[in-house]
């Protein structure tokens, strides 16, 4: 990596929501990256990375609410005892739980635009420099089978271990990454690929929705060989972005800012209820 990457910068923001347990629902994670959008693509906050567990839930895009029977998929997927919401972004199903850590870089374009690429590829970097003691070859390229499928999913040896997005939003640019770090990957996507089968019902549909194969995907702790947890991702995310920063700070929202998530989280809950109904 070069150190022209977006990754360098005088100072990083951090903002970790990852132990803040099975309350913390979804919804106030989409809020919450609306809102840092806003403060850093205004130049009020600096480069802010959010780190962020969700328990127990299943994420679907904007496409998977119209599959021809998706009540029947979204019933299966309560009974197994998931929280099911609707992104308000692009993308598919994902499967979030106490496994899973998600991480946001949060740029600001006031002063440069930066390209769709580039933000994906500086979270490719990013993730590569959390990972590399443990001496891995990460791929990033679609990995069929896999839920979510995309350009750039992150794979070792073939099997996909986390997916990549981006939001933009009021001159902010949030990169975010789920990375499966222990239980079992292609359980979570056994999972998807009932819901699938459910929803579609033998239907025919316009959409192409992913054929799930679940050997397609895994854990960082089942691909390294070695039992990793979130905690232990995480220390390593930190000592990774103190080597990109001058400086570093854990901050809470600001008072301007928790006036704006409120704001925030009422739309998107509002916007869930709609899709989900």
């Amino acid at each position: 990596m070069v150190n022209d990457s977006i990754l360098y910068q005088p100072k990083w923001r951090i903002i970790d929501q990852s132990t803040l347990g099975p309350s913390f629902d979804a919804l106030q994670s989409f809020a919450m990256d609306d809102t840092l959008c806003n403060s850093a693509g205004s130049g009020e906050s600096p480069p802010i990375m959010r780190s962020w567990v969700h328990h127990d839930t299943i994420v679907l895009g904007i496409q998977d609410t119209r599959l021809p029977s998706f009540e029947k998929g979204v019933h299966y997927l309560k009974e197994l005892g998931y929280r099911v919401i609707v992104r308000n972004s692009g993308g598919l199903a994902v499967v979030l739980d106490a496994g899973v850590l998600n991480l946001s870089l949060v740029f600001s374009e006031k002063q440069q635009r930066i390209d769709i690429d580039t933000g994906y590829e500086a979270m490719v970097d990013f993730v590569q420099d959390i990972l590399s003691p443990y001496h891995v070859t990460i791929e990033d390229r679609e990995i069929v089978g896999s839920y979510c499928p995309g350009r750039y999913d992150l794979s070792i040896n073939g099997r996909k271990f986390a997916g990549i997005s981006q939001r933009r939003l009021r001159g902010g640019v949030a990169v975010q990454v789920y990375l499966c770090v222990d239980g079992s990957g292609s359980g979570r996507a056994g999972v998807i690929q009932e819901f699938y089968r459910r929803a579609l019902n033998g239907e025919p549909t316009k959409f192409t929705y992913p054929e799930i194969m679940p050997k397609t995907m895994a854990s960082l702790s089942e691909l390294v060989g070695k039992e990793l947890t979130v905690s232990d991702l995480m220390m390593k995310t930190l000592e990774t972005l103190k080597s990109y920063a001058d400086s570093m700070s854990n901050t809470h929202l600001s008072i301007p800012e928790l006036s704006l998530y409120d704001f925030n989280y009422q739309r998107v809950f509002t916007r869930n209820e709609k899709a989900l109904l």
